[in-house]
């Protein structure tokens, strides 16, 4: 009997495939549609395990569905642009595109040889001048709409990587993609308004299936808070100071606020305040410490007093302002007041530094007041100490201290969201090339459309120094005004690589087309994408920038619907002695070493029984090689059959009919 040689059955078969064009998506109106999609690899190098992994539960999927007679969109395709390529450039002496280009052919290869039932007609590659010409045309677009500004702004830098970070991208304080500790930065950088439409991504109900534990995270990432907006008085400034609070039924137990050290009255602070001195050297030392979302909440809370006072609008008390390292000028109004009696945080900072603690809202198992709290009591009582309001309940006491504030010009009902706008500016040469120029004359001027893309030049020394390496390519920097003609300059920031992969599924719903972005009529059939699948650690950034865009798209008639992915799987990760592959553990398996061994179905078979797609997966093997044994039984069995059916037939058909 012919034994089972999977290295041989698999080509033939994937051959055959290729040369009959089944996977072949075809737009047809009159059948039903489901679009299967992976989350598209990265190209640093080559696929790992984690990828078999994504890509055969997607396949096993839309080789089922194809069976039972649905029209399937199964496509592949590249996240070619970013800071890996440039780093190895630098390191390798080789172009981040030659680089990114090899590593493109050999995923290819990796991928067909994991016969995965791929539409290869749809491929996108986003570093293609073809696609990131459709990058730039909808920044124009966003820049229209007034989605698109450009301001001087503090930025997450990663000293390692040399670039900018967005919010999301800062990982316990460090760089998600190496780990460097992240730093404070003042520069002049693109942002797009996505706090435009943070109501609007607070919508799920467009969503069939996704993983309550990602709903919540963008939930949380948004962070919608209702509370109030109050006004103190600070005399010696003659301003006015306007803290965000999500308690103002604790405001009569304010004793001190504190601002940001990013705050605009920082600067009329140091020319009055007699602690000038002290106060700029803890300026300069938070700023050395960087300070994010994330950085603000872990940190040790430190602060110095300014030596001015601001005045209490429900009791007329003089209270201290502090500046506080855990206070952040993204969140709210930049300052908040500070009640330690009823929470924690401004508690521990009291008892720092010694500030009054005044208890206004009593517990209900409270005979007496204490005179002293050990912590601060955060739950709900009734209202002491708070003046003609003494004894009401102080969830009742929330709507009247409110409605006072308002009738008397110092304060307002608020909402306020954690979500900041995503900066986009990257100081690096491999990314999509922000289409503005800078002319004396004119001002900032869009790059016409006719003259898109604004190609990347090849020529170039990468230096990684942390400045944009595009402004020493002189044939690239030095242009002409498209509206007076004068001498200008391009920008030389690049792109945030999330812009390329939050719209790449419109481009695999659209087949071969060049003349614009994708096909409306061919993309609103296909989408919204039926079943995604990929990494939770998307959750907050590619996941969500994905949502934006494509309610942008629809709220400027492009598409006509308003989420991308209907369901999403988030696939487990593939574990090995107890932890996730990596070279750094000597724990990675090759793929490829697996296929040569065992073949691609075994593989597979072992990838898809060894546990369900979303919880982790650990390597075995022994289970690698007991679906080694199964296949070999299936084999055998299949040609015990043929053998039996053969008989009395002539010798030599039995191979033709088993193939």
């Amino acid at each position: 009997m012919e034994k089972y040689n999977p290295n041989e059955i698999e080509e033939k078969w994937q051959k055959r495939w290729d040369a009959s064009g089944i996977y072949r998506a075809s737009f047809s109106p009159d059948k039903k549609k489901f679009y299967v999609l992976e989350m598209f690899p990265y190209t640093s190098a080559q696929i790992h395990m984690g990828h078999v992994r994504n890509y055969t539960i997607g396949d096993v999927l839309a080789r089922f569905l194809m069976m039972n007679g649905f029209n399937v969109l199964h496509p592949i395709g590249y996240d070619a642009f970013g800071m890996p390529a440039e780093n190895a450039a630098i390191k390798q002496k080789i172009h981040p595109r030659d680089w990114t280009y090899k590593n493109i052919e050999t995923i290819r290869r990796q991928l067909k040889r994991l016969g995965i039932s791929y539409c290869w007609e749809r491929e996108v590659i986003t570093c293609d001048p073809e696609y990131y010409r459709w990058n730039q045309y909808f920044f124009l677009q966003f820049y229209k709409k007034g989605l698109v500004y450009k301001k001087l702004s503090p930025a997450n830098w990663c000293p390692s990587c040399n670039t900018v970070l967005a919010n999301e991208q800062v990982v316990d304080g460090g760089c998600w993609r190496c780990g460097s500790r992240v730093e404070q930065k003042e520069l002049s950088q693109w942002f797009i308004r996505i706090t435009e439409y943070a109501e609007k991504l607070l919508d799920f109900s467009g969503i069939k299936n996704w993983p309550e534990r990602v709903i919540t995270m963008q939930k949380n990432w948004i962070g919608k808070s209702y509370g109030c907006e109050v006004k103190f008085t600070i005399p010696e400034l003659d301003k006015e100071l306007v803290v965000f609070t999500t308690r103002p039924d604790t405001l009569f137990g304010a004793t001190y606020v504190v601002i940001s050290p990013r705050h605009p009255l920082i600067q009329e602070i140091l020319k009055k305040s007699r602690l000038n001195e002290e106060i700029e050297k803890f300026l300069v030392k938070i700023k050395s410490q960087g300070l994010t979302v994330e950085s603000a909440v872990k940190m040790e809370k430190e602060g110095i007093y300014t030596g001015i006072e601001a005045i209490n609008p429900v009791n007329d008390e003089k209270i201290p302002v502090w500046i506080g390292n855990y206070v952040l000028m993204e969140y709210g109004t930049g300052a908040i007041m500070a009640v330690p009696a009823h929470d924690q945080r401004d508690f521990e900072f009291a008892q720092k530094y010694k500030l009054p603690v005044r208890i206004v809202i009593k517990h209900p198992e409270w005979n007496d007041i204490p005179e002293k709290l050990e912590k601060a009591y955060e739950g709900e009582g009734t209202m002491i100490n708070s003046g003609q309001f003494d004894g009401m309940y102080n969830r009742d006491f929330m709507e009247a201290i409110v409605e006072h504030l308002s009738r008397h010009g110092k304060g307002r009902k608020a909402v306020c969201y954690s979500l900041r706008d995503w900066c986009i500016s990257r100081q690096r040469y491999w990314g999509t090339p922000i289409p503005i120029i800078y002319c004396s004359k004119c001002g900032t001027v869009p790059v016409p459309e006719k003259d898109l893309p604004v190609t990347l030049p090849y020529n170039i020394n990468i230096t990684g120094e942390g400045e944009s390496p595009l402004k020493n390519v002189p044939e690239f920097f030095h242009c002409r005004c498209p509206k007076c003609g004068g001498d200008a300059e391009r920008e030389t920031d690049t792109m945030d690589t999330f812009v390329d992969s939050s719209w790449y599924f419109l481009r695999y719903a659209s087949g071969d087309i060049k003349e614009k972005a994708f096909d409306s009529r061919e993309v609103n059939y296909w989408m919204p994408v039926d079943q995604y699948i990929g990494g939770i650690e998307h959750a907050i950034l590619h996941l969500l920038y994905s949502r934006f865009f494509i309610k942008v798209l629809n709220d400027l008639g492009y598409i006509d619907f308003k989420e991308p992915f209907e369901n999403l799987l988030c696939q487990g990760m593939v574990i090995k002695d107890g932890a996730k592959m990596s070279k750094s553990k000597g724990n990675v398996v090759d793929p490829e070493d697996m296929i040569k061994t065992y073949g691609v179905d075994t593989l597979r078979l072992f990838i898809l029984f060894a546990a369900p797609p979303e919880l982790d997966l650990e390597w075995s093997e022994k289970g690698i090689e007991g679906a080694w044994r199964f296949i070999n039984r299936v084999w055998n069995l299949n040609n015990s059959i043929l053998l039996y059916e053969a008989k009395g037939t002539e010798k030599g058909d039995i191979t033709a009919e088993r193939s």
